[in-house]
């Protein structure tokens, strides 16, 4: 159970957020997401501005409770506390743990779209496997076989920013897996890893791409760089 001190930081949030609500914005912000989730219609400028002093080294919460905390705020209809769920689990990086995966999945199997799985996958999965590279391949098999897009597509994205420190075994194990998806999400995840470690070793790309029967989108993708 989350401390006094806790659960009034997460009602102090909520008064922050709501009288700012705009519903005009909104009804463009649920929209722009296929109408899958609520929002106070708040912009991410104004946002950041309302919940600069949440995330003061002085207001954080203690790292104890900050998987229910997280799991409270994800359990949220609005949107913004999806992001600001985010935003707070960046301020403990320098404090990642190896049980911190369970939450980072957590929150891609839940309250799933693109617009917070690509930030987890590149960010939070993406320090936690540097940190912990022995993790990397018993998590990535598990998600590959769990037929949820959004955990594969993190098998894939994980690596975005790697540059020189990619696995290139364990992309390319990813990648031929899922090869024949019709998925959108996880063909352009494909391409976007791809074309993004071309800016290390384009030739690497160019020849694994020349290779693979990769879809038109995950080849077109790969190669915008080099092309």
């Amino acid at each position: 159970m989350l401390s006094n001190e806790t659960l009034e930081y997460i009602a102090v949030l909520e008064q922050e957020f709501s009288p700012n609500e705009n519903r005009e914005l909104a009804l463009q912000q649920k929209a722009y997401l296929r109408n899958q989730f609520q929002f106070f219609g708040i912009s991410t400028q104004q946002r950041r501005a309302i919940q600069r002093p949440f995330l003061l080294k002085a207001m954080l919460p203690p790292k104890t409770e900050l998987h229910k905390l997280v799991k409270v705020l994800w359990s949220r209809n609005e949107r913004e506390f999806h992001y600001f769920a985010q935003e707070l689990l960046l301020r403990y990086m320098n404090a990642t743990e190896k049980e911190d995966i369970h939450l980072y999945v957590h929150m891609v199997a839940h309250q799933s779209w693109w617009d917070t799985v690509d930030m987890i996958a590149n960010k939070l999965m993406g320090n936690y496997f540097l940190l912990f590279p022995e993790e990397r391949e018993g998590y990535t098999n598990k998600w590959l076989q769990s037929n949820n897009i959004w955990l594969q597509r993190s098998a894939l994205l994980f690596q975005l920013k790697y540059k020189d420190k990619m696995d290139l075994a364990l992309l390319v194990k990813c990648i031929h897996h899922l090869l024949g998806s019709d998925e959108f999400f996880i063909n352009k995840a494909i391409g976007w890893v791809l074309r993004e470690y071309s800016r290390t070793d384009p030739i690497w790309v160019q020849e694994f791409v020349n290779d693979t029967a990769l879809s038109p989108l995950s080849k077109r993708e790969a190669l915008r760089l080099i092309s």
